[in-house]
């Protein structure tokens, strides 16, 4: 296609006429993939003569289409763009990037930035020379423009990856520090050279981030550009020319200037500029940083915070930065000596002013509540706001600098204070009060532990705080609620003053004002976990809902839904009666949530984190009333809708949120429902789609279906659920491009499956057997040759002739005992075993091996028998130790919530077990046994970070708690009873077993027998039990 014909079709794709523009972009599709497509593109763009609107949506085109196709995801794909016309692009692009107007400018950069991310340096080697060419000649500003994409490609990257790096600085560092030195020299200087330095700064930002380059650890290099930098932070911004518009200001070319100089400096000093901080080869540098430049930014830096104080302009970003600055120096002695002198003024002039309330927030208060409550909440907005910068720098001063200031700064508070009340109230200052109790409830953890302050609490809570719960301006009612949330957990002396309290933040929340209510709801969470006495609330409970609810209508916030949470919680039962209008409730209010993220493109938008809010409420909600199965038959139909929706591609923001509350649905519905089982195919179709990273979520519901509804999972045949978990179990298990990790659900629901379903699955056993034998030779990592062979250990306790018949027509049987004998052997250096090390692993072991014992002697020869026979009595003896050290570390876990510590007396607990087993522990082994379980609960919080350790799966793990049929079998009296049938059916075969038995094996035998009748007899008593306590309750 030629250029004018192309541009037709381009002008078509804007028609106001569907039609046309549907035929225009079906033409651009049609061609999109022919020779030389993008260059003719790339000729409209850069072709002054062509119409703008044209040019633009060529520009458009373009863009999607490199971002698109210029690296395939799949390796394996075959390129849809021509080498050549790589070559083109990459040769065209550069010398317009400069020349084209803004608007495509900033198309083109981002078309830059996929192919210098692909291609540099491997495929676009030329492109550092073209750099260097060019900011020694006229396209300084393009070469700028390039060199910061090509800078930020390596700004977060690794060590190894950050090479490339070193050849940039090297190549362009010092053309770069010539331009940024003339441009610093122009007199009366233009916003183009702004745009530059601007570049430059950006350019240095991104080689910095992480780590120095070499090349500018060289001192004479350093100065040159620290002192540059020092005199673009020293230098006035010019009055000429700055927009009245305080948007258009912050925005404005040398304010930003000023930012990007600020933003530099502040990196320098906190991540190289501390001599503590950093590792010994870069001290130097960080003395050096200290001694030369610390002190100087710091005087530049107050002489800019001086405008504030004297009514002048610095942008929020700045002053916030320079607040970062200055609290990462109070902890310095140098630096806080030469802070010291000013301290007054910049804490009671500057620092303070900026907490409280001004002209902006009122505005924004009065014109848009709900902006104003946003901004109020938003992490990200706390990033850069002054007020959150004075506030940490008040904090930080009274924590790590408390003997001169805590005082200081606690008096200047209280005579704010007493003015305040001593004053008429057309004179009071409501702005001062408000920044005062905005200190007051920043410092609220310094003052609870510091005396005379924590004494002093209440009483300043009731004279100065709890007033303004009636005040006629809304922030000071907004703040009172907020500092009251604050103290709420102190001990109060007066328990009428909590309730006091917790009666006006109620009353909050009821208030003509939107940021009123939403900090009394924020603040009545506090409250709700610091009430002792539920009865405060339980009378307005009904109420307290429905106000939360109506907020949660006007405003879409995770936080309010966490107040919702903690009721729930605390409550817990009691909520029965309100469950299903919370559960309705909060579904509405997801929807809305969802329909707010869906129309907002911003990655932290509060719709979408309220949304998961929602749904975490609703477990919340359903977890507490789990022990109501009623109830989630009349939840059922309220959940189904968001569960259908959200278990597809919708729903992958929220995906594992939805799976938990499936995963409540399924377990503690009486019965699962047909709708519920509708959603099994919406989950197996997502698992072979998108969401492998889910399967350990989606485990739980698919076990809950097997387990709670086996008879539907075996009858159905439409859809047919078995042939279903098959196609899932032998997909993954197939994968060889899956990690290990990856696909430990798939054994874990074969398990399920052999667990639930004895006798009725014969038909899957060879299938099941077959995949789990293939992936165990494929396998490296120990855990899941453990959790393989366990689903082998399964399907001999499901019918042991069937599955030893099937490994021996597979041809594996030797090879596969040998291994799980071989695994079995291994131990750690503490003596305990060094696989199936949970409890449950090794009761399934235990069942595997004793379901072989049961064998006739054609199936199970009388060596083999000798071999399986002492395993297990090894197992039943490890896995009793383990039961015994648990039981032991339960009761000293309830002594310590009882008493705060233990005795050694402790310690002597468990050996007449040991001696009933016919052995005595070593005393390490166990103290080894308590250390590795904790090293495990320690491992767990470090959520799997180190996924190549093999210990990480050590005894700790969420199966642990999941029920099975196994639960009910006691592995020493089914190891026992198995025994006696042999005994009886052939004596012979058992006195031969006997005899090769020695000593040790003899006395391990005995023991085991004792203890399973030990067994048999608590079992029988915790029957008797239970069905006393049954009739008792009826």
């Amino acid at each position: 296609m030629d250029l004018p014909s192309l541009a037709v079709i381009l002008q078509a794709a804007l028609s106001p006429n569907p039609d046309e523009r549907k035929a225009a972009e079906h033409s651009l599709d049609q061609f999109q993939f022919t020779p030389q497509h993008l260059v003719r593109l790339l000729q409209i763009i850069v072709d002054n003569n062509c119409d703008m609107a044209v040019r633009q949506a060529a520009s458009i085109h373009f863009k999607n289409f490199i971002a698109k196709y210029w690296t395939p995801i799949d390796p394996n794909e075959q390129q849809k763009i021509l080498p050549n016309d790589k070559n083109l692009v990459r040769e065209n692009i550069l010398p317009f990037v400069a020349q084209v107007p803004l608007l495509l400018r900033v198309q083109l950069g981002e078309c830059l930035k996929t192919i210098i991310h692909a291609d540099y340096p491997e495929q676009w080697p030329a492109l550092l020379d073209w750099v260097k060419l060019n900011l020694q000649g006229q396209q300084v500003y393009g070469a700028l423009f390039v060199l910061r994409i090509l800078a930020r490609k390596y700004e977060f990257k690794s060590e190894e990856e950050r090479i490339p790096v070193s050849r940039i600085v090297e190549e362009t560092f010092p053309c770069l520090l010539n331009i940024f030195s003339g441009l610093v020299q122009i007199v009366n200087p233009s916003l183009e050279v702004a745009d530059l330095i601007k570049l430059i700064c950006k350019i240095f930002w991104s080689s910095i981030y992480l780590e120095i380059p070499k090349q500018l650890l060289d001192q004479i290099v350093f100065d040159g550009w620290m002192a540059l930098f020092l005199i673009v932070l020293e230098r006035p911004v010019p009055l000429e020319g700055q927009p009245m518009d305080p948007e258009l200001r912050k925005s404005w070319g040398w304010w930003k200037v000023k930012k990007w100089t600020v933003h530099i400096l502040n990196r320098l000093y906190t991540r190289f500029g501390d001599i503590k901080l950093r590792n010994p080869e870069n001290r130097a540098f960080a003395q050096i940083f200290q001694k030369n430049y610390a002190g100087k930014i710091l005087e530049c830096h107050l002489n800019l915070l001086n405008a504030i104080r004297v009514g002048g302009y610095l942008p929020d970003r700045v002053t916030n930065l320079i607040l970062q600055y200055l609290s990462s120096s109070i902890t310095k002695n140098s630096m806080y000596n030469l802070l010291q002198p000013q301290l007054g003024i910049l804490l009671f002039e500057i620092v303070f002013p900026l907490m409280c309330f001004n002209d902006n927030d009122q505005k924004l208060w009065d014109e848009d509540p709900h902006e104003y409550v946003r901004k109020g909440y938003d992490i990200i907005e706390d990033l850069y706001s002054p007020r959150t910068a004075a506030m940490d720098f008040v904090s930080e001063l009274v924590r790590k600098r408390a003997k001169e200031n805590l005082q200081k700064f606690i008096q200047f508070i209280v005579e704010i204070f007493k003015r305040y009340d001593e004053v008429p109230v057309e004179y009071k200052s409501y702005r001062q009060k408000d920044g005062a109790l905005l200190a007051v409830g920043a410092l609220c953890d310094k003052l609870k532990q510091t005396e005379p302050y924590k004494s002093e609490l209440e009483r300043m809570l009731v004279q100065h705080v709890f007033p303004e719960f009636n005040s006629p301006v809304g922030h000071l009612r907004a703040k009172a609620a907020w500092v009251a949330g604050q103290y709420a957990h102190i001990s109060f002396s007066d328990q009428n003053n909590f309730r006091s309290a917790l009666h006006c933040v109620v009353s909050g929340l009821r208030d003509p004002e939107l940021p009123v209510r939403v900090d009394s709801v924020f603040a009545l969470r506090s409250f709700v976990e610091a009430c002792r006495d539920l009865n405060e609330i339980r009378p307005i409970l009904p109420q307290l809902l429905d106000e939360i609810f109506k907020l949660m209508n006007e405003v879409e916030n995770e936080d309010l839904v966490f107040t919702l949470e903690t009721i729930v919680d605390k409550f817990g039962e009691e909520m029965a009666p309100y469950a299903l209008g919370l559960c309705q409730n909060l579904a509405a209010a997801f929807w809305r949530c969802m329909n707010t993220a869906e129309n907002d493109d911003e990655a932290d938008d509060p719709g979408a984190l309220a949304a998961v809010g929602c749904l975490r409420a609703i477990s919340t909600i359903l977890e507490s009333v789990s022990r109501l199965p009623h109830l989630f038959v009349q939840i059922e139909q309220t959940l189904l809708p968001i569960m259908r929706r959200m278990l597809t591609t919708d729903g992958q923001e929220v995906f594992e949120e939805v799976l938990e509350i499936v995963s409540y649905m399924t377990f503690f519905s009486p019965t699962i429902s047909l709708d519920m089982w509708s959603l099994w195919p919406l989950m197996a179709e997502a698992l072979a789609d998108w969401a492998i990273d889910f399967f350990p979520n989606i485990l739980v519901p698919l076990d809950n279906y097997i387990s709670r509804g086996t008879a539907h999972f075996l009858a159905c045949k439409e859809p047919d659920y078995q042939q279903s978990l098959w196609n899932m179990i032998s997909t993954i298990m197939a994968d060889k491009n899956l990690e290990d990790n990856d696909i430990e659900p798939a054994p874990k629901l074969i398990q399920v499956v052999f667990q639930n379903c004895r006798g009725q699955v014969d038909h899957w056993t060879e299938p099941y057997l077959r995949i789990t034998v293939d992936r165990l030779r494929q396998t490296e990592k120990s855990h899941l040759k453990c959790l393989l062979m366990e689903v082998i250990a399964d399907a001999l306790y499901y019918n042991a002739s069937l599955t030893l018949g099937i490994l021996h027509k597979l041809g594996v049987a030797t090879e596969v005992f040998n291994l799980w004998f071989q695994l079995l052997q291994q131990v750690r250096k503490s003596g305990l075993m060094a696989n199936f090390k949970r409890e449950h692993d090794k009761k399934v072991c235990c069942l595997g091996l004793t379901s072989l014992l049961g064998l006739p002697a054609d199936q199970l020869p009388g060596e083999a028998l000798g071999r399986v026979f002492r395993a297990n009595l090894d197992l039943l003896v490890a896995y009793k130790d383990q039961v015994a050290e648990a039981a032991k570390e339960e009761d000293a876990d309830v002594d310590d919530d009882m008493d705060g510590f233990q005795t050694d007396d402790d310690d002597d607990e468990g050996d007449g077990f040991d001696k009933e087993m016919g052995e005595d522990e070593d005393g390490d082994e166990a103290d080894s046994l308590r250390l590795q379980k904790l090293a495990a609960q320690a491992r767990a919080l470090r959520a799997n970070d180190d996924d190549d350790d093999d210990d990480t799966d050590d005894d700790f793990s969420d199966d642990e708690e999941l029920q099975s049929p196994i639960d009910e079998v006691d592995p020493f009296v089914f190891f026992v009873d198995t025994v006696k049938v042999m005994q009886a059916s052939d004596p012979l075969r058992f006195q031969n077993l006997t005899q090769t038995l020695d000593f040790h094996y003899q006395a391990r035998a005995n023991g085991v027998a004792q203890h399973a009748e030990q067994r048999r007899a608590e079992i029988e008593k915790e029957k008797l039990e239970k069905a006393s306590a049954a009739v008792a309750s009826t």
